[in-house]
């Protein structure tokens, strides 16, 4: 019994899960063909496409974007002062970190004014057609709107741990926490002091409680869905770990108590030389 296998005890009708490495795919489990909506993972992809904007020369990341005296930079970052689901700011750009799908809404949004391309038509091309994430659509929000496969994701995954569409340099830059300091909800946890994130990616940092392991080194970046979605990727450990599911992650908080178990037995089998 592997640790991939213990999603087979998880309370939900359906999941699967994998762990890739920067060559590809060391192990993956269950119904991992099968598409899935992602809900909050679908804000990494939109993260990427557009990254790969501002690598083409579309933009910068520190051009005025969203509400007044805020950046893309703000935007990515949930730092833009937009609350959750609303245009009208509720505090100012990089005062505090809030979670906000309607920032990363105005992020797609720029992208298509600045490249004259839809986001969706972008996101697919940019991202999905190159890696191969043939499974994958943009069916809804640049936010929340995503539906794929794990092996989907397992392919996303490899460009994170070893990427050829971005920059390294600029990946290792999103995957840095933008705006030290800032305090803020992660959603289904609480407050944070610092709420760390990076460009799309939210950092794990030494946030406790969390979604992901307790042996996953600080440096782990990622995101998890309202769906019952997760991905993660540790850069100490050079793994990357996904899991999709059919059941929402606060319905009966089934998903806290387990995913972190999950992890920690993923990290464990498959990269024990990198946790103690």
């Amino acid at each position: 019994m592997g640790a991939l296998s213990l999603i087979d005890s998880w309370p939900v009708d359906h999941a699967a899960a994998v762990v890739v490495g920067p060559a590809g795919v060391i192990s993956e489990h269950g119904e991992v063909e099968r598409g899935f909506p992602l809900a909050s993972v679908t804000k990494v992809l939109s993260a990427s496409a557009a990254l790969l904007a501002i690598q083409e020369g579309a933009f910068g990341l520190d051009d005025p974007a969203g509400p007044p005296g805020a950046t893309v930079r703000h935007l990515f970052a949930h730092a833009s002062g937009l609350p959750f689901d609303s245009r009208v700011p509720f505090a100012q750009p990089g005062a505090r970190r809030m979670y906000s799908n309607a920032g990363i809404e105005a992020l797609a949004e720029h992208v298509a004014l600045e490249t004259g391309i839809g986001f969706h038509e972008y996101a697919a091309e940019a991202v999905l057609a190159p890696l191969g994430m043939a499974g994958a659509v943009f069916d809804g929000s640049p936010a929340w709107g995503a539906s794929a496969s794990c092996r989907d994701l397992a392919r996303f995954a490899q460009e994170l741990l070893s990427p050829r569409l971005l920059a390294p340099e600029l990946l290792a830059e999103a995957t840095t926490t933008q705006f030290p300091g800032l305090d803020g909800v992660l959603v289904g946890y609480g407050n944070m002091k610092p709420n760390d994130w990076g460009l799309g990616f939210e950092v794990r940092s030494g946030k406790s409680p969390h979604w992901t392991g307790t042996r996953n080194s600080p440096e782990t970046f990622g995101h998890f869905g309202a769906s019952g979605t997760f991905l993660w990727v540790d850069p100490v450990a050079r793994i990357a770990c996904a899991a999709l599911t059919d059941r929402a992650f606060q319905d009966g908080g089934w998903a806290k108590p387990l995913w972190p178990e999950f992890s920690d037995a993923v990290l464990v089998e498959f990269a024990p030389g990198a946790v103690a």
